[in-house]
C-alpha cells in the first residue's frame, strides 16, 4: 500500500474544500435544510456539473470520471467538513454504485448519464430501519434454502414493502418504507421489497421513478437537519426489478421461470448489497472524520480565545488532555478510513479474500469513525461551556450528526461484532441443530 496520496488526489481535496469554505459556511448550511429539497440545489449542480462529484466513481462510459474509492473518501471527508447538506450519500455513495453493478444494460444507460451529470438523483429505499443488515454491516439478514440473503425487506404483515407480479402489468409495489436518506428529493427510487410467500419469500430492489403514480413521499422531521430523511408510501405502484427481470418465479410460480432464477436474482441483489457496503461503509467513516476534525478545530480555536481566572482556556492541563485524547481518535479513524478506501479498490482473489478484507476494514473503519465523531461532538459541547450547551450553537450541528449517524448506521458494538465474524476472529459459526436433535437431547 502507498500511503501517499497522488497530486490529481491531492488537488480534488483542495479544490473541494476551497468551494465548501466559500459557498457552504454555517449560515449556508442552516438555511439550505430548511428549503423544500433540504440542500443547496444550486451548490449541488455546481458541485455535480462543474467538479462532477455525483459522477466520480461512475465509469466513463456514462460520463461519470472513472476514479475510484479514494477519491470518493477524500471528498466525502470534505463534505463532512462542511456538514454539506446534498444528495452526495444517497445518490454517489449508495445509489448509483447499485445501479452500475446490478442494472441491466438498458437501466444503466438510461440511468447512470442523468446522475453523472447532476440531473438525476437516487435513493436507497430499505424497510424498517434495517440498511445496516441490508449492507451487512451489522449482520446478515436471514438465509433461504438456496442460501442467499433473502426475507429482510419485510412484506405483508410483517410491514416493509411486498412486490406482486401480474401477466399483464408486470411488477406492482404495496407498503411503507420511512428514514429513506433524501427520500423526498430523489429523482429515482431503488425500493427493497419482499417477493412470494413467507416459506420461499426473496428480496430484489426495484427502480421506481420519482413522479411514478401513488407513491407519496412525506419529509420527516430528522434529528440532523442536514441528512433529510422521507417516508415513502407504495400504493398499487409500478415498478421494474433492478437487473435481469425474474418474472413469476419469484412469486414461487414455476410458470415464466424457475426457482433458480428468482433465486440467483436475489442472490445477485444481496451479494451486490454486501459489497456496497464494504465501499459505504469507507465512506461514510471518512464524512465522520471530517466532521470530528472540523468540530476539534473549532473547539481548539475556542479555547484559545475563552478566558476564565486570567487565562486561555486552554492553557488549563485537564482541557488540553481531553482536546489531546479527541485528537488521537480523529487521527486514528482518519487512518482507519483511508485505508478502508484503498482496501475497496483491491483485486478480488479467486477465494473472495479482498472482498473480506474490504468488509473488514468497512466496518472496522466506520466503528471507530463514529466513536471519534461522537467524542469530538461531545467534547465541543463541552468546552464551549454554557454557549455550547444552547441548541442553536453550532457545535450542535455535529453533535446531531454524530448522533444521527450512530442511529443509521451503528451501533458501534455490532458493526465491530460483525466485522469480527466476517474476519474469523472468534472462528467458524458451529452448524445450526437440527431441531430434531435437540427435541431428543432435551428428553434425554
Amino acid at each position: 500500500m502507498d500511503a501517499a496520496f497522488t497530486e490529481e488526489q491531492d488537488q480534488i481535496r483542495r479544490t473541494v474544500r476551497e468551494l465548501l469554505r466559500e459557498r457552504c459556511d454555517t449560515d449556508a448550511v442552516k438555511a439550505a435544510v430548511r428549503t423544500a429539497p433540504g440542500h443547496d440545489t444550486a451548490l449541488w449542480r455546481l458541485l455535480a456539473r462543474q467538479l462532477g462529484l455525483s459522477g466520480l466513481a461512475l465509469p466513463e462510459e456514462y460520463g461519470g470520471a472513472g476514479c475510484g474509492a479514494v477519491e470518493q473518501a477524500l471528498v466525502c471527508e470534505e463534505a463532512g467538513r462542511a456538514l454539506l447538506p446534498s444528495p452526495l450519500l444517497a445518490t454517489a455513495v449508495l445509489g448509483a454504485p447499485l445501479i452500475a453493478r446490478l442494472g441491466a444494460g438498458a437501466q444503466r444507460a438510461a440511468l447512470l448519464p442523468g446522475i453523472a451529470a447532476g440531473e438525476l438523483t437516487a435513493a436507497l429505499a430499505v424497510p424498517g430501519g434495517a440498511l445496516p443488515e441490508a449492507l451487512g454491516l451489522t449482520g446478515a439478514p436471514a438465509e433461504t434454502a438456496g442460501g442467499a440473503r433473502n426475507g429482510w425487506a419485510g412484506g405483508g404483515r410483517a410491514g416493509g414493502v411486498q412486490a406482486r407480479h401480474d401477466a399483464g402489468t408486470g411488477w406492482r409495489l404495496y407498503g411503507q418504507v420511512d428514514q429513506v436518506l433524501d427520500g423526498h428529493s430523489a429523482g429515482v427510487l431503488l425500493v427493497a421489497a419482499r417477493t412470494g410467500g413467507y416459506t420461499r419469500g426473496r428480496t430484489l430492489l426495484f427502480v421506481v421513478p420519482g413522479d411514478t403514480a401513488g407513491l407519496t413521499r412525506t419529509r420527516l422531521t430528522a434529528l440532523d437537519e442536514t441528512r433529510p430523511q422521507a417516508r415513502i408510501e407504495l400504493r398499487n405502484v409500478v415498478a421494474e426489478p433492478l437487473g435481469e427481470d425474474p418474472g413469476r418465479a419469484a412469486v414461487g410460480t414455476a410458470d415464466g421461470g424457475t426457482d433458480g432464477d428468482a433465486d440467483g436474482a436475489a442472490a445477485r441483489v444481496a451479494d451486490g448489497l454486501v459489497h456496497l457496503g464494504a465501499t459505504a461503509a469507507a465512506h461514510l467513516a471518512a464524512e465522520a472524520v471530517g466532521v470530528a476534525d472540523a468540530a476539534l478545530t473549532r473547539t481548539v480555536a475556542y479555547v484559545r480565545e475563552r478566558e476564565q481566572f486570567g487565562r486561555p482556556v486552554g492553557s488549563f492541563q485537564a482541557v488540553k488532555h481531553r482536546l489531546a485524547d479527541v485528537y488521537v481518535k480523529v487521527q486514528a479513524a482518519r487512518s482507519a478510513a483511508y485505508y478502508a478506501a484503498w482496501a475497496t479498490g483491491g483485486t478480488t482473489a479467486p477465494d473472495g479474500r479482498e472482498d473480506r478484507e474490504a468488509a473488514v476494514a468497512g466496518g472496522l473503519a466506520l466503528a471507530q469513525a463514529l466513536e471519534a465523531q461522537r467524542a469530538a461532538a461531545a467534547e465541543a459541547v463541552q468546552l464551549h461551556g454554557g454557549l455550547g450547551f444552547t441548541w442553536e450553537h453550532d457545535a450542535h450541528l455535529a453533535f446531531k450528526r454524530a448522533a444521527s449517524d450512530e442511529l443509521l448506521f451503528g451501533p458501534v458494538h455490532r458493526l465491530r461484532a460483525r466485522a469480527a465474524e466476517r474476519g474469523g476472529l472468534f472462528g467458524a459459526r458451529p452448524a445450526a441443530v437440527p431441531a430434531q436433535a435437540t427435541a431428543a437431547a432435551v428428553a434425554v
